[in-house]
C-alpha cells in the first residue's frame, strides 16, 4: 500500500517517533512518500535524520512564488472543491484569529489553503489515496483543506500538549470529525479528542502509541556508581519545567554533594537557564550538553541512575520509553499520559509546578538502595517493551489505514 505521510517540520532532533514509525511501516512493505511544510536541517544533527531530510519533500522549498502558479493549477482543475476548500480555510481562520500565537488567522490560512493544493495535486500525481499527519495543528490543516479540494482523504495523530492547550483556534474538533480516523497516543489524548469533536466521532478515535525498536535494548546498562546521576531531555522551553528543576536541585543539592544532572537539548530558554544555573550556584552540579544524537542520548542514559521530567504539559514523552527501555527509574510529573506508562513500581510521580516534592523525589531516589532500583529499572524495560513495540504500534495503524483510510 502507497500512502503520504504529512508533518509540519520534518524530520527534527525531537520527533524521531515518526521516523521510527514511517521505518516500521516500510518493514511491513507500505510505501510511504514523506511530505513536510518545510525543513529543520540546520538544526540536524543524527545522520539518520539527515537522510530522511533528503528522502521527504518539502512543500515550501521553493518559496511561496514558486508555490502560487503549481497552487492555481489544481485549483483551476478542481473550482468547486477549491471553493469548498476555500470557505472552510476562512472559517478556520477566523477561529485562529487572535488566539493563541502560532495558530494563525485568516491570511495565514490562506497561505495553508495554497499548501493544501500543491499537497493536493502532488497525492494525485503519485496516486495516493490516503494521507496520514502527525500533529493535529497546520499539517493537519493543510491535509484537511487538501481533502476538501479533491485531494487524498486524511488521519491524523495528535501528541499534546499545542492541539490541547488551543483546541478551538486549531480546529481541532472540525479537523477529527471530516477525518477518516484519528489517532492519540494516551488514553488522556484520546479524552481531549472526545471533548471538542462530535459525538458520532468518537468509534472513530484510536489510542495507538508511540512506538520503541526493543532490538536496540537488549541489555540493560548497569547502573552508574556514586551519584545519583541525574538527566533530564527535552527542548528548552516553557513547557519543560527545566527552571522548576533547578529549583528543585537548589533545595536537595545540600544533601547530596555528589549530586549530578546532565540536560540534554537546547532552545529559546538556555539563556535563561545557564544564568539561572550561576544564580543557584550549581555549575558543578549541571551539565548542559546541547541536542545529542540518537545514539549519544543513549550513552546519557546509559550514563543516567534516573531520567527527571519536571514537565508542567506534555502528551507522553519518547524520552521516557527511551529512559525505561534503557532500565532506568524515571521521577516525572504526573500530568498527561505519563501516568499511564510510568507507575511507583518503577519510578516516582510528582506533582507538577512543586519543586518541594521533585526535591523529596530526587532524595528518595538517593537514598534508594542500588539493588532496589535495578529492580525498577527492570520492571520498567519489561513494560514499556509490552506496551511500546514500534512493530506493534504500527501494526495498529496499518489496520487502521487498511480498514478505514482506503475507500472502497
Amino acid at each position: 500500500m502507497k500512502i503520504a505521510y504529512l508533518v509540519n517540520t520534518y524530520p527534527r532532533p525531537s520527533q524521531t517517533f515518526i521516523r521510527r514509525e514511517i521505518h516500521a511501516l516500510e518493514r511491513m512493505g507500505w510505501q510511504i512518500e514523506r511530505f513536510a511544510l518545510r525543513s529543520d536541517r540546520a538544526a540536524l544533527v543524527d545522520p539518520a535524520d539527515i537522510a530522511e531530510d533528503s528522502r521527504t519533500e518539502h512543500l515550501l522549498d521553493k518559496g511561496l512564488s514558486r508555490l502560487l502558479p503549481t497552487a492555481f493549477g489544481w485549483l483551476a482543475r478542481n473550482p468547486v472543491g477549491a471553493l469548498r476548500s476555500l470557505r472552510l480555510a476562512i472559517k478556520c481562520g477566523q477561529r485562529g484569529a487572535g488566539g493563541t500565537p502560532g495558530t494563525g488567522g485568516i491570511l495565514r490560512h490562506l497561505v495553508y489553503f495554497l499548501e493544501a493544493a500543491q499537497f493536493a495535486r502532488r497525492c494525485n500525481e503519485l496516486r495516493l489515496s490516503h494521507a496520514h499527519v502527525h500533529f493535529g495543528t497546520n499539517g493537519a490543516t493543510v491535509a484537511m483543506l487538501a481533502s476538501e479540494m479533491g485531494g487524498p482523504g486524511y488521519s491524523f495523530t495528535t501528541h499534546g500538549p499545542e492541539e490541547f492547550d488551543a483546541p478551538r483556534a486549531h480546529s481541532l474538533g472540525e479537523k477529527a470529525d471530516r477525518a477518516r480516523f484519528t489517532v492519540a497516543i494516551s488514553s488522556f489524548g484520546r479524552s481531549q479528542l472526545c471533548r471538542w469533536s462530535l459525538p458520532e466521532t468518537w468509534p472513530r478515535i484510536n489510542v495507538v502509541h508511540c512506538g520503541i525498536e526493543p532490538w536496540k535494548y537488549t541489555n540493560i546498562p548497569p547502573l552508574p556508581d556514586g551519584g545519583p546521576r541525574l538527566v533530564a531531555i527535552g527542548r528548552l522551553s516553557e513547557q519543560k519545567g527545566f527552571g522548576l528543576l533547578l529549583d528543585a536541585l537548589e533545595i536537595v543539592a545540600p544533601d547530596i554533594p555528589d549530586l549530578r544532572l546532565t540536560l540534554v537539548g537546547d532552545g529559546e530558554l538556555r539563556p535563561q537557564i545557564e544564568a539561572r544555573i550561576a544564580e543557584l550556584g550549581l555549575s558543578r552540579h549541571v551539565h548542559l550538553a546541547g541536542w545529542l544524537d540518537e545514539n549519544r542520548v543513549n550513552q546519557a542514559l546509559a550514563a543516567s541512575t534516573a531520567l527527571v521530567l519536571p514537565s508542567f504539559a506534555e502528551g507522553l514523552p519518547m524520552v521516557v520509553m527511551e529512559a525505561m527501555a534503557s532500565g532506568r527509574p524515571v521521577i516525572a510529573t504526573s500530568i498527561a499520559g505519563i501516568p499511564e506508562l510510568v507507575t511507583p513500581e518503577c519510578g516516582w510521580l510528582v506533582p507538577a509546578g512543586d519543586p518541594k516534592a521533585l526535591a523529596k523525589a530526587i532524595k528518595d531516589l538517593a537514598e534508594t538502595p542500588r539493588d532496589r532500583l535495578s529492580i525498577m529499572g527492570q520492571t520498567a524495560h519489561h513494560r514499556v517493551l509490552m506496551r511500546h513495540n514500534i512493530d506493534t504500534e504500527a501494526e495498529k495503524l496499518a489496520i487502521l489505514i487498511a480498514r478505514k483510510g482506503v475507500p472502497e
